[in-house]
Parts: structure tokens; C-alpha cells; sequence
């Protein structure tokens, strides 16, 4: 009795586990069946970048059918309403996760909102717009080496501008020695531990840098990421 019991509640979780995904094909256990997509979300939406840079984060979509099933195959066109720019590709259609993608490259100074729709063409699925927020990169940065840390850690500079290295930790010494980036990476400074030490770098390669002081490798990092 206590078997046929156990036997009734496994057939009970495998019907509702069917139902959830949207179809019984599956047997409950395994990828659900789709129904015809009723709905997307987003992801990628309220990013704050850069001028004339491509975004950090892709601009995504899911589409998903009434039961919250991932739905593959709807194809999504792309366009840039509103501040110029581009994305690529302009079409893409969704993956067996039921996900399509975009990159967005924020257009010239002169709109800091902009936004790209992505406009499904199977019927009863609404366009979504992803609003994102443009400004203009610093020519200049400056770090500070102290209480065995660079800060700020992650420095965003515009190509063919400087980034300036500040010693204020003293007795500890400290050094900034790249470790991947553009070729050639820049040399490396000297460790020195003496308060107002400096040290200086202008890149003219757009690019992620990234660094430590090989003293403390462990818990002093950084980067400096170079756009347009």
C-alpha cells in the first residue's frame, strides 16, 4: 500500500512538472515543448557607457510562451531609434534557449539617451526598447596606491589619454607592472614607497590593461580600459 502510494505521487510531480513547461512531450523530465511565443524580456537595458563605444553587455531578448517556456526560431529586428550609432547584426533570430542578441555601439556626442527596439516579426509578440545612457570618456585618471591598494581600481580613460599612478602608502613598497593588454605593454614602473611618487601613462591603443604591483599580487589589481 505504502508503495502504490509513493508510485502515485511520482506520476502526480511528473504531470505537474509537463504541465509547467508547457507541454507533456517531454515526459517531465526532460526540455519543454513551446507553445507560440506570447511575450519577450529583456536584458542589457540602462547601461551607461560611452560615446562612439561599443557597450559593455550585449543587448538580449527571450522569447517565452504562455507557460514561460523558452521559445526558439522568432527572428528579432534591431534598429537604433533615437542618439545614431548601429548595431550588428540587425536581425537574429532566437536560439533553443529562446534568446536573440545585439551589440550596440552608442552613437557621436549629442544624444546622451539613446535607444535600439527590437522588434519581433512572428504576430501577437509587442516590440521592446532598450534605453541606454551616453557621455563622454575622461582624458585623464588618476590612481592612488594606498592601504596596500590601487583605487580606484578600474580606470576608464579616452585613447591618447593619460593615467597617472600616486604613491601614498609609505613605508610599503609598491609598483604598477602590466600584465596583459594591447602590445606592447607598457613598461612597468619602479617599486618605490616614497609619499608623492609618480608614475605616468599615455595609451594609444583602445583596449582592457590589466596590472598589479608584483609585491602584493594577490590583493592589489587593477585595470584601465581605453575607448574611443
Amino acid at each position: 500500500m505504502r508503495l502504490a502510494s509513493v508510485n502515485h505521487l511520482a506520476a502526480l510531480g511528473a504531470v505537474v512538472a509537463a504541465l509547467a513547461c508547457g507541454g507533456d512531450s517531454g515526459g517531465g523530465t526532460g526540455p519543454c515543448t513551446p507553445a507560440p511565443a506570447t511575450q519577450l524580456t529583456k536584458s542589457g537595458d540602462q547601461q551607461n557607457w560611452y560615446f562612439n563605444n561599443q557597450l559593455p553587455k550585449p543587448l538580449t531578448v527571450t522569447a517565452l510562451d504562455v507557460s514561460q517556456c523558452p521559445v526558439p526560431g522568432v527572428v528579432v529586428n534591431w534598429a537604433v531609434t533615437t542618439g545614431g550609432g548601429s548595431v550588428n547584426p540587425s536581425q537574429s533570430s532566437t536560439n533553443a534557449s529562446g534568446m536573440a542578441a545585439t551589440t550596440h555601439t552608442l552613437g557621436p556626442p549629442g544624444n546622451t539617451t539613446q535607444i535600439v527596439t527590437a522588434t519581433p516579426t512572428a504576430a501577437g509578440l509587442s516590440a521592446v526598447s532598450f534605453t541606454e545612457f551616453a557621455r563622454a570618456p575622461a582624458t585623464t585618471g588618476a590612481v592612488d596606491l594606498v592601504n596596500t591598494s590601487f583605487s580606484p581600481k578600474d580606470t576608464v580613460v579616452q585613447v591618447n589619454g593619460t593615467v597617472t599612478w600616486t604613491w601614498k602608502d609609505q613605508p610599503t613598497p609598491h609598483n604598477v607592472t602590466f600584465q596583459s593588454g594591447p602590445a606592447p605593454l607598457p613598461a612597468a614602473s619602479a617599486t618605490q614607497s616614497t609619499n608623492g611618487s609618480t608614475f605616468a601613462v599615455t595609451f594609444t591603443k583602445v583596449g582592457t590593461y590589466t596590472y598589479e604591483c608584483t609585491v602584493h599580487p594577490v590583493q592589489m589589481t587593477g585595470s584601465v580600459t581605453v575607448v574611443n
